[in-house]
């Protein structure tokens, strides 16, 4: 029981303790000395109740029974996600019983692949987290969460993209797919026929593209307000050696005399902001140039006089 507890953060259950030999009895006699303790039904705490988070989260799936997976916002605490859960949430095959402070969700439908286990604890998959927390985040949180699972290197998105399938009824479905619009590769050239496309319709004067400068091309360029476009898809700009290049080449180019602005997919969803940031930046540059004017034309008139 002692070895068993060990690996369980100190808990297990009663279908576990009768595998091991203790029948009813035995059980009840160690919960009478205090050698157990009642945590749900059927699950015990072995010699005391200081116990873990995580001994919380296992406790509740035992007490759900075979099958059962920490989910939603208790398995994205377990990925590393999320910070803190209020409840414990778990999913159970249907026809499950709900059980006293346990947030249960039955599923028709837990694939093989929704299933691991992390820190000896059962678990939906990241995948099937992300699917789970887009039905109850706004899409704005859930953008957050999806961001961190990059960050932490647990973000696939062709798996994500398989539970959608699955589970295409679920209700959060559209707004997961319009987080993931940002993750979706995307070719270099249909980004910059966009930003020439973007140009005409906002009435902004036509960059020069592929423009040279020194070693460096550009995609766009505006010479005489010192600032480059550069049009960013994600499978060629967000890998650890192309973040770090990016920037030596900004700080590079920064040394010339060219501000730099990278546009990504996304930013056409804006597009009244991203042309106000170019006006801005352009509008800039025509009064440093008319300044720069009337002084060369001052001290000209006073050379004449």
């Amino acid at each position: 029981m002692a070895a068993l507890a060990e690996g369980q953060h100190g808990v297990v259950s009663l279908i576990q303790l009768k595998a091991l030999g203790f029948d009813e009895a035995a059980v009840w006699r160690r919960l009478r000395v205090g050698r157990l303790h009642r945590l749900n039904r059927g699950v015990y705490a072995v010699g005391h109740r200081a116990l873990t988070a995580k001994s919380h989260y296992l406790a509740a799936v035992l007490a759900c029974g075979p099958g059962a997976l920490a989910s939603h916002v208790t398995a994205a605490v377990i990925w590393g996600l999320l910070r803190s859960a209020t409840k414990i949430d778990v999913t159970v095959p249907r026809g499950r019983k709900p059980r006293a402070g346990i947030l249960v969700h039955r599923s028709r439908l837990i694939a093989p692949e929704d299933r691991t286990i992390v820190d000896g604890i059962p678990v939906t998959s990241v995948a099937r987290t992300l699917v789970d927390l887009a039905d109850v985040l706004t899409e704005r949180r859930l953008a957050d969460v999806v961001h961190r699972a990059e960050i932490l290197r647990v973000f696939d998105l062709t798996p994500l993209q398989a539970a959608l399938e699955r589970l295409s009824g679920r209700a959060g479905r559209h707004r997961l797919r319009r987080v993931l619009k940002a993750y979706e590769p995307e070719d270099e050239n249909p980004l910059q026929q966009r930003f020439l496309d973007f140009c005409r319709s906002r009435n902004l004067p036509t960059p020069q593209s592929q423009a040279q400068i020194g070693p460096y091309t550009v995609d766009f360029l505006w010479p005489d307000a010192g600032l480059a476009i550069e049009t960013d898809g994600a499978a060629t700009h967000h890998t650890r050696r192309a973040f770090h290049r990016d920037r030596r080449r900004d700080r590079a180019l920064a040394a010339r005399g060219i501000q730099v602005i990278r546009i990504t997919a996304p930013d056409f969803d804006r597009p009244d902001s991203l042309r106000r940031e170019i006006e801005a930046i352009l509008g800039r540059a025509v009064l440093g140039r008319a300044i720069l004017g009337r002084a060369v034309l001052g001290r000209a008139g006073g050379v004449g006089c």
